[in-house]
């Protein structure tokens, strides 16, 4: 049977179910590829938007990192939000800012109005992600689970690579003249058409009982996560600065405030925002560590991998993206067949992904040394197909075993936390990459073409030792299990 923690609330969520399952997942994955979309599609545009806009690279770099910090700094009260007052209610109420927040950033006549849209659709992006893994979660028949949280999973590793592609796409078509602008107005019809799906297809689900949402653990967290995120994002481009470590000293006083805050109200069963008994699931709270050490490498190897095809090589941002989509097409295909191979193999699918992911970072590294600035695209793809099947095999899966022992009553605050975990884990892979790169501060076109490409095999070096460490925790620290079996014993 699935985990309770002890003193949890019984699995009582009153779900109000409408339409085929299958047609509620198209809806909300729609909106998870919008969200992650978003986090990569601006950096091809950077040029356009400092030209058009004026905009100096400080104003630049406050429309990248507001939105990962609004989004990240949400996520785990927007969980707690949809299990006390509705799932489809936050994901219609996420969705609808979204849209109308990316018509603003269309729009945008000066840097200071795109910066605060990009502040306001992330703020919206977070309250709609945790959203989608709870709705999965009440929404599916046990034993249908693990495909629906595959398709998230691929989704989540297509989004990643497509995002500069579909950027460099639209800025060379132009449409209507709109150059960078086109990126943001793309989300209005794909928003509009989710938007119109949930309205109708999605059942509405919560914690029956009478519960309010605990203000100053929201406050707390809210805070802390800030206070850890944007100084991993700003921080490298800073050349880290000593307020920056002033300010994540400050992050872990204020989470681990949170953290005996939460845990004195779960004690006391008065309506805590992170119930801590979610964490007696040995399952979950490895889960999470395994996730946050995984996506150290994931946001960081597309990061470095862009940064040396397009500054160190000089490949536009439309060839990057076209170099780099053979990832995507063997994250997706595995993505597809993952659940199948979980239901023979278990957890053990996780150390088959990040095995054939290590050697795929050690087959890259490999080509990098040996062809060195002649690097051509078709040179990588077969090691980038290869990386993406690891990269499927690991991430769709993923998502279920950590949660599948988790009762659809707490669905919300553990699907905050596991995004959160991922956000987090992206921002300080970016982080150490950066210092892992070793960039002269003067900018990174100065190390030219081989001086670019010894700092990108330091990168896969550091990459294949990220998920080498995911590969051990997996492999020493995560239960053998079987999530859909699990589910499929009741869910």
């Amino acid at each position: 049977m699935p985990y309770e923690a002890p003193g949890a609330p019984a699995d009582t969520s009153r779900t109000r179910r409408t339409g085929n399952p299958w047609v509620v997942l198209a809806i909300v994955v729609t909106a998870t590829f919008m969200q992650l979309v978003d986090v990569s599609i601006v950096n091809v545009a950077i040029p356009s938007i400092r030209r058009e806009l004026s905009a100096s690279y400080a104003e630049v770099q406050l429309v990248l990192v507001l939105y990962q910090l609004a989004f990240a700094s949400t996520l785990i009260t927007a969980g707690r939000l949809g299990d006390l007052y509705g799932r489809r209610r936050l994901f219609v109420i996420g969705m609808a800012g979204f849209v109308l927040s990316s018509v603003v950033c269309g729009a945008a006549p000066s840097a200071v109005v795109l910066i605060a849209a990009r502040f306001v659709q992330g703020l919206f992006a977070g309250a709609m992600f945790p959203q989608v893994l709870s709705i999965i979660q009440v929404t599916f028949p046990p034993e249908q689970r693990g495909r629906a949280f595959g398709a998230v999973g691929a989704v989540i590793g297509v989004a990643t690579v497509v995002g500069p592609l579909l950027g460099g796409v639209l800025i060379a078509l132009d449409l209507f003249g709109t150059d960078w602008r086109a990126i943001f107005y793309v989300n209005v019809p794909v928003g509009l058409a989710a938007l119109a799906g949930a309205w109708w297809k999605l059942g509405e689900s919560k914690v029956p009982r009478a519960e309010r949402l605990d203000v100053p653990g929201a406050i707390l967290i809210t805070l802390g996560v800030g206070l850890l995120v944007f100084p991993l994002t700003v921080g490298r481009e800073l050349g880290w600065p000593l307020w920056v470590a002033a300010l994540l000293l400050a992050a872990v006083a204020v989470l681990a405030w949170f953290t005996t805050y939460e845990r004195r109200r779960t004690e006391r069963d008065d309506s805590p925002l992170l119930r801590m008994t979610l964490f007696d699931d040995r399952a979950f709270t490895v889960g999470l560590v395994v996730t946050l050490v995984f996506f150290l490498g994931v946001p960081a190897f597309f990061f470095s991998l862009s940064l040396y095809l397009q500054v160190g090589l000089g490949f536009s941002a439309l060839a990057s993206g076209l170099t780099t989509f053979p990832f995507a097409v063997g994250s997706g295909v595995a993505s597809a067949v993952s659940d199948r191979v979980t239901r023979r193999l278990g957890t053990g699918v996780l150390a088959v992904g990040a095995s054939i992911l290590v050697g795929g970072m050690l087959a890259l590294l490999g080509v990098v040394h040996v062809v060195g600035p002649d690097l051509q695209s078709w040179q990588v793809w077969p090691v980038l197909i290869v990386a993406g099947t690891g990269l499927g095999l690991f991430v769709a899966p993923l998502t279920n075993v950590v949660l599948a022992g988790i009762r659809s009553a707490g669905a919300g605050s553990a699907s905050g936390v596991f995004a959160t975990a991922q956000r987090v884990g992206g921002a300080l892979g970016v982080a150490a990459i950066g210092i892992v790169l070793a960039l002269p501060s003067g900018g990174a076109d100065q190390l030219g073409p081989d001086g670019f490409t010894a700092a990108y095999q330091r990168a896969l070096a550091y990459e294949a030792g990220v998920f080498a460490v995911a590969l051990v925790l997996v492999l020493c620290a995560l239960p053998r299990s079987n999530p859909s079996a699990a589910n499929r014993s009741g869910g």
